[in-house]
């Protein structure tokens, strides 16, 4: 089989840090082709060298031009809507960042693309893809806990020197270094931790349970004149009734415990769902038994290895091949996202969507 024609639409410090090195493992099945990100030409001629890009440029369309089969959307958030749309009509089957874009309109506008071309669109949600993650959702689809009444989410991660412009986060490629106003520029990243972390979070619970936001109260916080909040508290209320709680703070780079804690507590009509992602731990219980599932940290540890693999399994037609970050997944978090951030700035409630 031919294998299929990679490009790279703003390859910045993630997309040389995991996603690529993922999808150069598998060189019978992917060959790099192009690569588009803007900044120094020595980054180019570096991408061009380490992973052997035909084409490297500053225009993406460039790389499109070149005739590709799958491509990874790496570029600042306001830019994923037109380089994902423009990869779609050009018949990539796409990977995209997180968070989706900003307007959560473009966000439907990619799902309906890449249904109409009969594209895949996979979001960049690597917990989905790992083993604690897959076995909580086994535990939800198999045993389940009744009609959801509330979420709770929370969500601490070493940011704060990151949206405070002052570092980087931690496994940053030290060749890239992530550019600080692709982080906090709101206008290119559209706000904080919330977007850049808790779009995690909602990613995993909102493909746990299957919710959908309809209504949202925020407050954010900007401390040390940070130029974009560190830390959220958010009121949720779902389609269909339930009710909940998002939460998400920038902790110290070096400090803290792990690199990323993240729980998730269900409560549905007939049991509940408690899921310890820094400790490996999912547990359901319900009346008539219970269910724990223990990794150990290492099972919670995030990483994105699960998303390239997916889009490269996804394109080929592998048998079997699930996709656990779909578009919609991603526009469902774009939704309260959007929504959360107008609520900070109206001081009220805000409808989703």
């Amino acid at each position: 089989m031919t294998p299929l024609r990679l490009g790279v639409l703003g390859a910045g410090s993630w997309a040389v840090a995991s996603h690529l090195p993922n999808l150069m493992q598998r060189p019978k099945d992917v060959t790099p082709v192009g690569a588009a990100r803007h900044g120094d030409p020595a980054l180019l001629a570096a991408l061009r060298d380490r992973f052997g890009f035909a084409v490297v440029s500053e225009d993406y369309r460039d790389v499109l031009a070149a005739g590709i089969d799958v491509a990874v959307v790496a570029s600042p958030t306001a830019l994923h809507h037109e380089h994902a749309k423009a990869a779609l009509e050009a018949g990539a089957h796409v990977l995209v960042e997180k968070p989706v874009t900003i307007d959560p309109a473009d966000a439907w506008d990619l799902v309906a693309t890449a249904d109409r071309l009969e594209r895949h669109l996979v979001v960049s949600f690597g917990w989905n893809f790992r083993p604690l993650l897959r076995e909580a959702k086994r535990l939800m689809e198999d045993r389940g806990v009744g009609a959801i009444e509330h979420v709770a989410i929370r969500m601490s991660s070493f940011t704060r020197e990151l949206l405070s412009n002052s570092g980087a986060y931690p496994k940053a490629a030290t060749d890239a270094l992530p550019e600080q106003a692709t982080w906090t520029d709101a206008s290119l990243s559209g706000g904080g931790y919330a977007q850049a972390q808790l779009s995690h979070a909602l990613g995993a619970a909102l493909w746990l349970t299957g919710l959908r936001g309809s209504e949202v109260f925020a407050f954010m916080s900007a401390p040390l004149d940070a130029p974009v909040e560190l830390h959220d508290a958010i009121a949720l209320r779902f389609a269909g009734g339930a009710i909940g709680t998002l939460s998400g703070t920038s902790s110290h780079n070096g400090i803290g415990v792990v690199e990323n804690e993240l729980t998730i507590h269900v409560v549905g009509r007939e049991g509940q769902l408690s899921l310890d992602i820094a400790n490996g731990r999912a547990w359901l219980g319900r009346y008539d038994g219970e269910e724990t599932v223990d990794l150990g940290p290492p099972g919670g540890l995030y990483d994105c290895d699960g998303p390239p693999h997916a889009l490269l399994d996804l394109a080929l037609g592998v048998e079997g091949a699930v996709n656990r970050a779909p578009g919609e997944l991603g526009a469902r978090t774009v939704e309260i996202l959007a929504a959360a951030y107008r609520s900070a700035l109206s001081g009220r409630s805000e409808r989703v969507g």
